[in-house]
């Protein structure tokens, strides 16, 4: 690339960092975090169902009103709340860092039991008909619902730039919108002025809208086109609040609010400080591991990263995301995995010296950029596809997970190609350039010069590896059925004891004591002034009365106020939705793999993430770890990083064919293992540093959460060897052509770009 290009390109990289890194700093000064229920507490709301004329409110009327209730909880935009059934009939919301618990608890507690009538006229009702007021305060006669809020399809607020004030726009779906047709076409034979032209739109039995039928419209034909607009001079607030209400849904039964208070977080400072505490040292240790290794390519590893931490921070907070302990520790992962493009730089311009020897180290950083960027790419936009899929599809953590995913995988890309290019660009001249062996690239290192003297035609015979790796999948499932999954309380439900103490009692000492009388993973927190609430896995009496008199212990006396069972907070919608995002974004994954790659990396790909998934499984079972709502973030956290490795694994693949055409493909699969394994390695003791920091030095369900991602660590490395590769390469005698090249010939070196890293 010539000399005039490469300065354009780097001076648009420096204004670009320096624009994000601007906002970074503006952000960090002016914004302050929201903490989730773990690190701050909430708001807490009990709600209790009632019977309607129609419905009964038992227990699985109670469920889907819970549903309803997790929708508008979204809508509001509150991040990571909690909602679990408590007996047949109450709902128990806690609302992590709510601006106006007020407006909160209004829009929550709200019925919106939208309906439309026909208006027969301003006389006494009689049979199923009735006499509501209108909008104006007049009494008009409404016949049978001919529609409910459940066939609307979406609500929308809007200016009306016909009456002044605002509406909402509402979308039939299916049956309804010819419901409609059928209202307004019964309407449209009454004449104009008549109270029977009128359509009564109704919200919680009160009238909100009644307008005339328009005069075009014809008897018996109706508004067609399956949608209609409430008018009535709405403020901004309310038309945005009724649209909401009416996207949410309709409640199953009219629920009241009969308790609320404040809580305190669920966690203790001991156990935030712990896990702050095991990041710390895990980063720590992780910069220390990129200086010993790169020297001073390492100094800007550690810079890019800390620099990934600040933006990718800033842009949590720009989103509004809730900041979980799970969330943040998954947030320090990234860090440590942000590394992996950076070493995918280092060990690709290492390979390009080694080739080119005596040739200029920013040329061959250049080429190491220009190597690694399609698998730097190809990774992140798996990954980004799987994270957007699980956004607008799934609720609740799931969708959180997405989010914060996404931000994280964007802010990888800026930091890989932008602003670490940027760094090498002004470091690898002058001195280092003169004196190359200062800047860690020169040298192969030992995995390398190991890596050199292998034979790669080690998986010349797959369905060994297959056989091999099938039994380990047979072992780690058999822990399913033999010992069984141990489902945490969002999954399986469990009980709330709550205690009035005579004083404020010390609410860590209170844990502490809960633990030791063998409830580990007990969530305590203070509620209200004096109380104080447990919630734990399902248990007997004889472990609630241990539960007492372990709080009795600390706050010297403890009396029962409430002992209730709850049923899962992540509930059986929501898990329903997970899977479906899960099972699409793995399906979107294959397809790009099959469209950039080929279909039989992109079958081999996934046939390596369903065993990395049934081994965490597996594992988990048998050794008896909780599967709750932390252990899911980190399951997903195993399949990004799974297919990530893979995809790296399969462009090099694709590389190594297109320069050795005639060569087995096995033996073209086995080098493309070993030339991508001192990435691998590096990339994976550097995050090894953290989940270990996380296990050891973490709190319980941190430490799972590090347990759960160290496997996925270890089977996703171990499985791109021993599941993917061989799966290709029976695929590729099977159907021949696996892994061909996008380009048909190989990549030409040029000497243009002598001295520029572009």
């Amino acid at each position: 690339m010539p000399r005039e290009t490469a300065r354009r390109g780097m001076t648009g990289r420096a204004v670009v960092s320096l624009v994000v890194l601007a906002a970074t700093g503006y952000l960090l000064l002016t914004t302050a975090p929201r903490l989730g229920l773990d690190l701050r507490g909430g708001t807490q709301i009990v709600l209790e169902t009632k019977d309607s004329p129609t419905v009964t409110a038992d227990a699985e009327t109670t469920d889907r009103t819970l549903e309803v209730l997790r929708r508008r909880v979204d809508a509001l935009g509150v991040a990571e709340p909690m909602l679990a059934r408590s007996g047949d009939d109450r709902i128990i919301v806690e609302l992590p860092g709510v601006r106006d618990p007020r407006e909160a608890v209004e829009v929550i507690g709200r019925t919106a039991q939208l309906s439309f009538h026909p208006v027969l006229g301003t006389g006494a009702a009689s049979g199923d008909s009735r006499v509501l007021p209108d909008e104006s305060g007049r009494p008009i006669t409404l016949g049978p619902a001919a529609l409910t809020g459940e066939g609307v399809d979406e609500a929308l607020s809007s200016i009306d730039s016909q009456g002044g004030g605002w509406l909402v726009s509402v979308a039939f779906k299916g049956e309804a919108g010819r419901a409609w047709e059928r209202l307004t076409g019964q309407a449209a034979c009454s004449p104009p002025g008549d109270p029977a032209r009128r359509v009564a739109i109704a919200l919680d039995d009160k009238v909100i809208s009644s307008p005339q039928v328009s005069p075009q419209i014809a008897c018996g034909v109706g508004i067609v086109g399956g949608s209609t607009q409430i008018t009535g001079q709405f403020s901004p607030a309310e038309a945005k609040d009724l649209a909401l209400l009416i996207n949410a849904g309709a409640l199953p039964t009219p629920v009241e609010i009969i308790e609320q208070r404040t809580v305190g977080p669920t966690l203790g400072a001991a156990a935030i400080d712990a896990s702050a505490r095991a990041a710390v040292i895990g980063l720590t240790l992780t910069a220390l591991f990129l200086l010993a290794v790169y020297r001073l390519a390492g100094l800007i590893a550690v810079g890019a990263l800390v620099t990934y931490a600040a933006v990718s921070y800033a842009a949590l907070l720009a989103a509004g995301a809730t900041l979980t302990l799970p969330g943040l520790a998954g947030f320090v992962l990234a860090i440590g995995m942000a590394v992996d493009a950076t070493v995918l730089v280092f060990e690709r311009a290492r390979e390009e010296h080694s080739v080119d020897r005596g040739g200029a180290l920013p040329r061959s950083v250049s080429r190491g950029f220009s190597g690694a960027l399609s698998a730097i790419v190809d990774s992140n936009v798996t990954t980004l596809l799987a994270a957007g899929l699980l956004f607008w599809l799934a609720s609740g953590p799931v969708r959180g997970f997405g989010v914060t995913l996404s931000i994280g995988v964007v802010v990888a890309l800026f930091i890989s190609l932008v602003f670490t290019r940027l760094l090498l660009h002004l470091t690898m001249r002058g001195l280092v350039a003169r004196r190359p062996r200062l800047s860690g690239l020169t040298h192969e290192g030992r995995i390398r010069q190991w890596v050199n003297r292998r034979d790669p035609g080690f998986l010349a015979r797959p369905r060994r590896w297959l056989m091999v790796a099938g039994a380990v999948v047979i072992a780690a499932i058999a822990g399913l059925f033999v010992a069984g999954p141990n489902l945490g309380v969002e999954f399986t439900g469990g009980r709330v004891v709550e205690y009035s103490t005579s004083a404020p009692a010390d609410v860590e000492r209170v844990r502490e004591a809960v633990s030791d009388a063998g409830f580990p993973r007990a969530v305590v927190q203070t509620s209200g002034e004096k109380d104080i609430s447990v919630r734990t896995e399902p248990i007997d009496d004889g472990a609630t009365e241990r539960i007492r008199t372990a709080v009795a212990s600390i706050a010297g006396d403890a009396t029962e106020i409430r002992d209730e069972r709850i049923g899962p907070s992540l509930g059986a919608e929501l898990r329903a939705k997970a899977v479906i995002a899960l099972c699409l974004a793995v399906l979107a994954q294959l397809i790009y793999l099959a469209v950039r790659f080929d279909w039989r990396l992109g079958v081999a790909t996934v046939a390596a993430l369903a065993q990395d998934v049934l081994l965490i499984l597996g594992i988990f079972a048998w050794l008896g770890r909780s599967m709750d709502g932390v252990f899911l973030a980190a399951l997903l956290t195993v399949i990004g990083y799974s297919v990530n490795d893979s995809v790296v694994v399969f462009d090099r693949v694709r590389e190594v064919r297109g320069q050795r055409r005639e060569e087995p493909f096995a033996r073209v699969v086995g080098t493309a293992v070993l030339q991508t394994l001192p990435r691998t390695i590096n990339t994976g003791i550097g995050v090894l540093f953290v989940l270990g920091a996380l296990l050891f030095l973490g709190d319980g369900s941190l430490a799972d959460f590090a347990l759960a991602l160290l496997l996925g660590l270890v089977a996703g490395t171990v499985s791109t060897v021993a599941t993917a590769g061989p799966v290709t390469i029976l695929l590729d005698k099977r159907w021949p052509g696996a892994g061909r090249p996008l380009r048909k010939t190989p990549r030409t070196r040029s000497r243009e770009d002598n001295g520029a890293v572009v």
